[in-house]
């Protein structure tokens, strides 16, 4: 048995991207946050502030019911301070196996800030004791350039865009290079095990209750190739009879590897996140745009997926129907059930 529920995305009001999952053996929760809609959506500040409201409470009604919570990056709409105001910690975090991306590498600057914030308000909340007291020297090693995980983009022929990409590359290539060095400037947070908190680092890690498996990624960027918003991990949980994939925030993807890494699982419910498209013309190409198409099309010819939920970024452009239209008549013309979190409810997305 799994059972899934999308507990709240940006198509039902509140950037998120927050799901339940439940098993014969484990329940879990997979990124329990949200963040308030763009101030340029087109909705007023009160009706956003009442779908945080709204998501909020679902949030909490089931990520107290998990055994296990997952935490795929430091993003304020993928996880919560113990402090929220609107959240039970006590349920939401207490006495539960927490996964998490690594905090120490793997990640850009400002989420790294975030995670020790993160770490120093659970270790206060939980155990009222110092960060301090959890931290560790760096581990000094030559990191894996994350290229080498991505052959299918690295090698892909951009036509009249190839010498730009390559600039683009080796400036990417060069800020990673300065974030190792970052890295190892700092002291680590090490995994926490007591009674009242549990933390574990997930990265390329697999996790089994009973029959059923969690299963995580390596490091994938979030967006682009060496996208400035850093790193985030995927899942996949798989029981006896049905696998879930659930992307994080692969925008899109805009990777071709990482269509890839879907369509090799071919999962019976597929949860990706879609491209940023309110971002066009500003932080997002044409190109790139191109590529999620082409992307999800190649998705979509080659899973047996039952449910193929596409939301969050995606759902922030009230005209995402029209910039990714060629996706939508590929699922039609393939008959599969391709549809947001607030269409999986049977209501229309805030976003139409």
């Amino acid at each position: 048995m799994l059972r899934f529920l999308p507990v709240w995305f940006d198509s039902m009001g509140s950037k998120s991207s927050a799901v339940y999952v439940e098993t014969d053996n484990v329940r879990i929760f997979i990124d329990p946050g949200l963040s308030a809609l763009q101030p340029g959506f087109p909705i007023p500040d009160s009706l956003k502030s009442l779908y945080n409201v709204m998501g909020y409470r679902a949030i909490q009604k089931y990520a107290a019911l998990a055994d296990v919570i997952i935490i795929t990056h430091y993003h304020y709409d993928h996880f919560e301070d113990p402090y929220t105001p609107y959240l039970n910690a006590e349920s939401v975090y207490g006495g539960k196996l927490i996964l998490v991306k690594n905090p120490n590498i793997y990640i850009n600057r400002s989420q790294l800030g975030r995670a020790r914030i993160f770490f120093e308000h659970m270790i206060s909340y939980f155990l009222d004791r110092p960060l301090e007291e959890f931290l560790v020297e760096p581990e000094r090693r030559d990191f894996e350039n994350p290229l080498e995980w991505i052959p299918i983009a690295v090698n892909k022929d951009f036509g009249d865009y190839n010498r730009r990409r390559k600039e683009i590359l080796a400036a990417g290539e060069k800020r990673f290079r300065s974030l190792c060095d970052f890295w190892i400037q700092n002291m680590w947070i090490k995994e926490i095990k007591t009674r009242e908190l549990h933390i574990e680092f997930a990265d390329d890690k697999e996790y089994t209750f009973g029959a059923t498996r969690i299963k995580f990624t390596k490091p994938m960027f979030h967006g682009i190739e060496f996208d400035r918003l850093g790193w985030i991990i995927g899942v996949t949980i798989k029981t006896k009879d049905l696998k879930l994939l659930y992307t994080s925030d692969v925008q899109g993807p805009f990777i071709e590897d990482y269509a890839e890494w879907i369509i090799r699982e071919n999962p019976d419910i597929a949860i990706i996140d879609g491209p940023p498209t309110y971002q066009f013309g500003y932080m997002m190409t044409r190109t790139n745009l191109r590529r999620t198409i082409d992307n999800m099309k190649k998705i979509l010819r080659n899973v047996e997926s039952q449910l193929i939920l596409w939301d969050h970024h995606l759902l922030r452009d009230i005209r995402w129907r029209e910039r990714v239209g060629d996706v939508f008549k590929e699922a039609k013309k393939l008959k599969k059930n391709l549809i947001t979190a607030a269409e999986f409810y049977g209501k229309k997305p805030v976003a139409d």
